[in-house]
């Protein structure tokens, strides 16, 4: 049984439930949560404590969805009479049940048509500058200034079990020769602070703490249903928490037979010091077993 995470207001600290718990939505406690949530997302801000603003910002922007959703469900229109049979509110009943105003309602409702520039705002200034840093630093010390890019074999491989690629969130112009993704996110654009949408073959920076926060970004948009169908490409690092985090959310796991050889731009390659893992998520696991049985051992969720 899979485990939700989200962040205690109270305390800032993350607190885990059962995927399959139910949780009910209270308008009356939103007002209370929302700036709560804002003490929290400052405070990580201070502390440059990036995990933790980002799940406090994605827990702000979904209780406010939930509460737009909830006041355009619930507000009676002009003109209609009380019904005890219509559990509706007037605009001021409302407005005195939640403690927030139809103002406030419809300055949420136009920030959430832009979900990607409100995220982006919510995050700030800082925390772009450090996520662009961290891609900077890992391509430096990691690649001595050369980027390694994923084989094509490994490409056209992914794009035939998903049926295309729609996203590319960790890349660059140049490995776009090969993944021909319909979008990607780059350094400068990072993808950790952007929406992922659609198939997803992501293969992230391997240095930390960015890498497991690329993958947390990946778990977290397929279970919000704006990515439909995923492959991860990573080090097989099977004691690390992101890799453990990746293999719940998965349905597939193949570990490759021997080490991948990346190449760089110039048509060279190299090998790292260890094997990797593919990971599969999404509906179609029978066609990527299928396809993916050439590159190594197959593991399946019971």
């Amino acid at each position: 049984m899979n485990q939700l995470a989200t962040v205690d207001v109270e305390t800032g600290e993350i607190v885990s439930r059962q995927a399959d718990e139910l949780v009910v939505f209270e308008p009356k406690e939103t007002r209370i949560k929302d700036a709560k949530l804002n003490a929290v997302i400052e405070y990580a801000k201070r502390m440059k404590d990036w995990p933790l603003l980002e799940r406090a910002v994605d827990e702000k922007v979904e209780e406010q969805a939930e509460f737009v959703r909830w006041w355009a469900d619930t507000i009676r229109g002009k003109g209609k009479k009380r019904n005890n049979a219509d559990p509706g509110y007037f605009v001021e009943d409302a407005e005195k049940l939640t403690g927030i105003s139809q103002q406030q309602v419809s300055k949420w409702a136009k920030r959430l048509q832009k979900p990607d520039e409100y995220r982006a705002a919510l995050f700030g200034v800082a925390y772009r500058q450090a996520m662009g840093a961290l891609l900077n630093n890992f391509r430096a010390q990691a690649c001595g200034q050369q980027e390694w890019y994923t084989p094509a074999q490994y490409i056209e491989a992914a794009r035939e079990v998903m049926g295309g690629i729609d996203l590319d969130p960790a890349s660059s112009a140049e490995a776009q020769k090969t993944v021909k993704a319909s979008e990607y996110f780059t350094a400068e654009r990072s993808g950790l602070t952007q929406p992922w949408h659609g198939r997803v073959f992501l293969n992230p920076p391997y240095a930390q703490p960015v890498g497991g926060q690329f993958v947390a970004k990946l778990v977290a948009e397929v279970k919000a249903g704006r990515v439909q169908q995923a492959i991860l490409l990573v080090n097989n690092c099977t004691d690390t928490g992101w890799f453990h985090e990746a293999a719940r959310a998965c349905a597939v796991i193949c570990f490759t037979s021997g080490r991948i050889s990346y190449v760089n731009p110039d048509g060279d390659s190299t090998s790292p010091t260890q094997g990797q893992a593919f990971f599969y998520l999404g509906d179609l696991a029978e066609s990527f077993v299928s396809r993916f049985a050439a590159f190594g051992l197959l593991m399946t969720r019971a």
